[in-house]
């Protein structure tokens, strides 16, 4: 039995280079209510993104300052409780997020926990390429990942819907 809801759809967001946080221009991708959390919602949402390819994975958390990856895509599944997110950077959007809901983040976005529940908890995972870096913004950083964002390959698999998955279609260079 799958996780996931049937007949998903994300909705897809370009966020422009504000300049600082370079974003990207494969859109962000986020499933509302995309995945059923009931008993051990993280190990659901592990499982779910090992079973599409996705690993590194972590439990924790939205840092509460803006920051980005300029070496990786990653994608973020909200075990429990709920939050208000930046994404974006500060010319970006806030969203709200809440259990169930999963963000798929291409290289370069901006994200910023700017208020959560005491439950929220999330499941972050990484596509199979090199290690997660984090970087704040700043000029320097933001021409450093000018240079590195292109250089980042496209995931072969959604981590929700596998190797058919909107991401799949989507997001190209």
């Amino acid at each position: 039995m799958s996780a996931v809801k049937a007949g998903i759809e994300p909705q897809a967001i370009v966020f422009a280079d504000d300049g600082l946080v370079p974003n990207n221009p494969m859109p962000f991708l986020v499933y509302k209510g995309a995945v059923e959390v009931g008993g051990d919602p993280e190990a659901t949402i592990e499982d779910l993104f090992a079973r599409n390819g996705w690993g590194a994975m972590w439990r924790n958390g939205v840092y509460d300052f803006a920051h980005y990856h300029a070496t990786v895509h990653e994608v973020l599944g909200i075990a429990r409780g709920r939050a208000r997110v930046q994404f974006g950077g500060e010319r970006g959007r806030a969203l709200d997020i809440a259990a169930g809901d999963v963000a798929i983040l291409p290289a370069g976005t901006g994200h910023q926990c700017l208020s959560a529940s005491d439950d929220f908890s999330v499941v972050g995972a990484y596509p199979p390429g090199p290690p997660m870096d984090l970087q704040r913004p700043s000029p320097e950083n933001h021409a450093r990942a000018l240079k590195t964002i292109p250089r980042v390959a496209v995931p072969a698999t959604d981590p929700v819907l596998g190797s058919d998955g909107p991401l799949v279609r989507l997001w190209h260079r």
